[in-house]
């Protein structure tokens, strides 16, 4: 396992770009998204190069391209299925779905304070984690990270949060 560099990505990007929006397509088509399968495909090879540049070994790099597209996917159905979710709460509950917004940011605001005060490899990890849906395994393939540090490392995170959290009350 190593870093990727320049010219690999631009060669693994030139060869796996029709895939990811060819997969990208599929996944809007099913789920019914207007979404740009194209931007989906870039978003992905952006996600990936960060994810090299940060100097995290990668052992299969297209493999990685195809997780992280569905994940992303799968995160624009759910903000898509959540903006509808809030059209339908804010015409049947008034202004409910405003207070719900103002928690929504609310909570945002929190997590990235919390997230801010975690060391840049807890925030890597529970990104890896919580955003892009990888598993321990996955995280451990794509960091070169032994599986057993990063558990350790997550659960630290969050105990630290939690903390945190509790000193705000």
């Amino acid at each position: 396992m190593r870093t990727i560099t320049e010219q690999e990505f631009a060669q693994l990007s030139a060869r796996i770009r029709s895939k990811l929006k060819a997969l990208a397509q599929r996944f809007n088509r099913a789920a019914g998204l207007a979404s740009e399968a194209e931007d989906v495909a870039q978003e992905a090879l952006i996600t990936l190069w960060q994810l090299s540049e940060k100097g995290y070994p990668v052992r299969d790099a297209e493999a990685l391209a195809v997780k992280i597209t569905k994940n992303l996917c799968i995160s624009r159905y759910r903000k898509q299925h959540l903006q509808f979710q809030s059209m339908t709460d804010a015409t049947v509950a008034g202004d409910e779905s405003a207070t719900e917004a103002a928690d929504a940011e609310d909570i945002e605001t929190i997590r990235n304070t919390l997230y801010s005060r975690l060391t840049e490899t807890q925030r890597t990890f529970l990104t890896l984690r919580n955003e892009y849906g990888l598993s321990l395994d996955e995280i451990a393939a794509t960091t070169g990270r032994p599986k057993a540090s990063i558990k350790v490392a997550i659960s630290t995170a969050r105990k630290q949060m939690l903390e945190q959290l509790k000193k705000i009350r």
